[in-house]
């Protein structure tokens, strides 16, 4: 028997893809659909999406929704602008995807100039995780590419402790778990951490980004 633990952090709460990529008439309606979100920030992004270079990641489901990550360019010879986000549905009782919603957005910081990068990784944030008292944390979509040869499966980490897993395929991946926990003590933050085939780290990277302090922390009392 094992008693009650400290810190009951949920784990491996989404289920694993159904398929790697989608195909056929699916891909296409799902191509359209981005398409027609990154349309709405062109002006912004100063460039239109380019539609054949649009990347799907492996699905991953969590609740009654399913989530498709994808990653484009921009148009143009020499962009440098990425779009990224996600699609998502639900399936009704024949398995039939319905309710598709769409999370778009775009940067101008990519792998292309940052060489030293050995994961290309996007996040977004699609739920609560809702513990006892105030405690909980952020249920987040994670996907990405090695950017270092030989990774076979990536692990998501809270404090050491594994609580998503991933194959890699094509050089691609996705994760779904529970980030940026509170009520434990300090904060806590993923870890994404790449395994060769000898079960070896390879790379690994926080979703927490050092450099950004709190603004309150930024304040100078008078």
């Amino acid at each position: 028997m094992t008693p009650p633990i400290a810190r009951p952090f949920p784990r491996f709460i989404a289920d694993t893809s159904r398929e790697k990529r989608p195909y056929g008439r699916w891909e296409e309606q799902l191509k359209e659909a981005f398409l027609a979100a990154c349309s709405k920030l062109a002006a912004e992004a100063g460039t239109e999406l380019d539609l054949e270079a649009l990347r799907f990641y492996p699905e991953r489901s969590w609740g009654r929704r399913t989530f498709v990550p994808v990653v484009g360019r921009g148009s143009g010879e020499g962009s440098g602008t990425e779009f990224y986000g996600h699609l998502s549905f639900d399936r009704d009782s024949d398995g039939e995807p319905g309710e598709l919603r769409v999370e778009a957005d775009f940067t101008d910081v990519t792998a292309d100039d940052n060489p030293d990068w050995k994961l290309d990784l996007n996040d977004d944030v699609v739920g609560q995780w809702q513990a006892d008292g105030s405690r909980g944390g952020d249920v987040t979509l994670i996907w990405g590419t090695p950017l270092v040869r030989g990774a076979i499966a990536v692990t998501a980490e809270l404090d050491g402790d594994v609580i998503d897993q991933a194959a890699v395929n094509d050089g691609r991946f996705s994760l779904m778990a529970v980030d940026a926990v509170h009520g434990f003590g300090d904060d806590l933050f993923l870890e994404v951490v790449l395994w060769d085939r000898s079960l070896n780290t390879i790379a690994s990277e926080s979703l927490y980004e050092a450099g950004e302090e709190d603004p309150e922390e930024d304040e100078v009392e008078p």
